[in-house]
C-alpha cells in the first residue's frame, strides 16, 4: 500500500500514512490522531521508504470538512489573542507558539515553548471555562518553533527544519568536534533555534572517515623530528600539525607518525 507524508500540526513533523486513494501534494485528507479526527496536507504522496506504519488515511476531505477547517482557522486567532492575555495576566514563563481546533470542534489545542515545566492546571481551567471546549497545552522545542516561524541561517538559505519538513537527525556535539568546529562556540555553530545547526549533520560522516587513523587532538605523538603534541588537524588536506618538545611547529602527513 502507498506510503504519504501528512502535515497536520504546524509545529509537528508530517506523519506517515498508508493510503489506498490517488493522492497528490497539496490534497487535504481526514486521518484519525490521539484525540480526534483532523484534517492534514498531503505533503509527499510517494514516500519511499522502509519505515513502517499502521497508520492509514480515513479518506480524502470533502469540501464540508475544508470549510469548517477555514471557518476553525479565522476562530483561532481570537482564541490565540485570549490564550495570550491569559498567559500574561497570570505571569507564566511560556510563549504561545500556535493553535488548533480539533474538527469536531470540541477540543483546543494549544502549543508553546518555555524553558521549563509549566504548572498550566489554572490556565487550562480558565480557557475551558471561556471556551466551552477541552483544552489541550502542548510543549514544544526551540527547533518545532523555528520551523512553525521560518525564515532564513546565516547562509541566506532557508532554514533547514523548513525545507525538510523537519526530518532531520538528532544533531550532536560530536559532529561539530568531527568537522574540528566547536571550539568556535556555541554561539557560532547554532541557528536561529539557539540549537546546534542541522547543516552539521550533512558532512559529519564525511568527516568521520576522513579521521580515521588520525590522532587525538592535544594528543602525543613521535614523528621523524622527534615528539610532540597535536594542536591542529585538518581532515581534508589530512596533514596534522604539531608541536614539538623543542617548541619548533611542524606539519605532517597520517602516515608519517612513528
Amino acid at each position: 500500500m502507498p506510503k504519504v507524508l501528512v502535515s497536520i500540526y504546524s509545529w509537528e513533523n508530517p506523519r506517515l500514512y498508508l493510503t489506498d486513494s490517488d493522492l497528490v501534494k497539496g490534497d487535504k485528507v481526514i486521518v484519525a490522531t490521539e484525540y480526534s479526527n483532523e484534517i492534514g496536507i498531503v505533503e509527499d504522496a510517494a514516500v519511499e521508504t522502509k519505515e513502517e506504519s499502521k497508520e492509514k488515511i480515513l479518506r480524502v476531505a470533502t469540501e464540508r470538512d475544508k470549510d469548517v477547517f477555514a471557518r476553525y482557522e479565522e476562530q483561532k486567532k481570537e482564541y490565540l489573542d485570549i490564550c495570550g492575555r491569559e498567559i500574561k495576566s497570570m505571569g507564566l514563563e511560556m510563549k504561545l507558539i500556535d493553535g488548533r481546533i480539533s474538527l469536531d470542534g470540541r477540543q483546543v489545542i494549544f502549543a508553546f515553548t518555555a524553558d521549563g515545566r509549566i504548572d498550566f492546571r489554572e490556565l487550562v481551567k480558565n480557557l475551558s471555562r471561556q471556551f466551552k471546549k477541552a483544552i489541550r497545552m502542548q510543549q514544544i522545542g526551540s527547533r518545532d518553533e523555528a520551523r512553525k516561524l521560518g525564515g532564513y541561517g546565516i547562509c541566506g538559505r532557508e532554514l533547514c527544519c523548513v525545507k525538510n519538513n523537519g526530518n532531520m537527525q538528532s544533531i550532536t556535539t560530536d559532529m561539530a568536534r568531527a568537522q574540528q568546529i566547536a571550539h568556535r562556540g556555541t554561539d557560532r555553530i547554532s541557528g536561529l533555534c539557539g540549537r546546534l545547526m542541522c547543516c552539521l549533520a550533512y558532512e559529519a560522516e564525511q568527516y568521520k572517515e576522513m579521521l580515521k587513523g588520525m590522532p587525538e587532538l592535544h594528543s602525543a605523538i613521535k614523528t621523524k623530528d622527534g615528539r610532540g603534541t597535536v594542536i591542529e588537524i585538518n581532515a581534508v588536506t589530512q596533514e596534522i600539525k604539531v608541536k614539538l618538545e623543542n617548541g619548533k611547529y611542524i606539519a605532517i602527513k597520517k602516515e608519517e607518525i612513528r
